[in-house]
């Protein structure tokens, strides 16, 4: 059976391209026969507010996009994730990082060849052989990206718009996998997420391509299942960016407000295959 999820952050709004998002999720798990879940993920928990857990919700309602079950939160789920973190330390293929942002872009900005990503210059590996801990620092951890690629070996995904792709396990550098004020992170949670709820298609912006590298990696060292995918278009805002929570005159709720016609200001989800 497909199952699908959104996962929205609960730190704003929802705008035009959450609601196009949630409906190519939704639309693929019930025009064949499948589940279509929620998932708040919520481990930027100082910018969470209770209201915007409700007003997700109502959005989806007034949109016409029901789900299935009991939405989940990853706040409830730091367990699940702190056991994924010690396998990964287990393996030796994670090391703490101590580095605070500004040192990293200090020591980014006197390299001559600052090492670069899709989305920018990367982690410089400051830490990954460091033999002394700094006094009283709480380090996150991060993923030894050489370390991993050597221990899954090739790798591949295969997405319904891009067909198969080769993995790149050091494309996004040493990502953090546990930050130091929750003991987790984006990647980490999504995969154990993902493996918990049994999502079969993971449907998201193509902006997350990028990420996936590093998921499947994840998935492999954790053994977990590799879900199919599709990366679909960003909605883009009249100057060409990609709509974000600032564009408030563009979310669901001014626009339920206004009387607009959503559907009507937003592609079919079939033109993002």
């Amino acid at each position: 059976m497909i199952r699908t999820r959104f996962a929205p952050s609960p730190t704003g709004k929802l705008h035009l391209g959450h609601a196009y998002a949630a409906r190519v999720a939704h639309d693929l798990a019930r025009e064949n026969g499948g589940r279509f879940l929620v998932r708040f993920e919520d481990i930027d928990h100082t910018r969470v507010r209770d209201e915007f857990y409700r007003g997700i919700l109502e959005d989806l309602r007034w949109l016409g996009l029901e789900w299935d079950g009991e939405p989940w939160r990853q706040l409830d789920r730091l367990d699940h994730y702190q056991t994924a973190l010690e396998h990964l330390k287990s393996l030796g293929i994670v090391y703490p990082c101590y580095c605070t942002r500004r040192e990293i872009e200090t020591e980014l900005a006197n390299l001559t060849h600052a090492p670069h990503g899709p989305e920018g210059p990367l982690y410089p590996g400051t830490c990954r052989g460091l033999k002394s801990p700094p006094p009283q620092r709480e380090p996150a951890w991060r993923l030894n990206a050489a370390k991993a690629a050597a221990m899954t070996g090739p790798l591949t995904f295969t997405d319904q718009r891009h067909g198969v792709i080769t993995v790149e396990p050091e494309l996004l550098g040493d990502v953090i996998l546990a930050r130091k004020d929750i003991g987790t992170s984006y990647h980490l949670a999504v995969v154990v997420d993902d493996a918990a709820q049994e999502i079969s298609h993971v449907t998201r912006g193509e902006d997350l391509l990028g990420s996936t590298h590093i998921h499947r990696v994840l998935q492999n060292l954790l053994q977990l299942s590799e879900p199919c995918y599709l990366h679909h278009s960003l909605i883009m805002d009249e100057s060409g960016q990609r709509l974000a929570k600032r564009h408030d005159a563009l979310s669901i709720e001014t626009l339920r407000e206004r009387g607009e016609d959503v559907w009507n200001l937003l592609p079919s989800p079939s033109s993002s295959e």
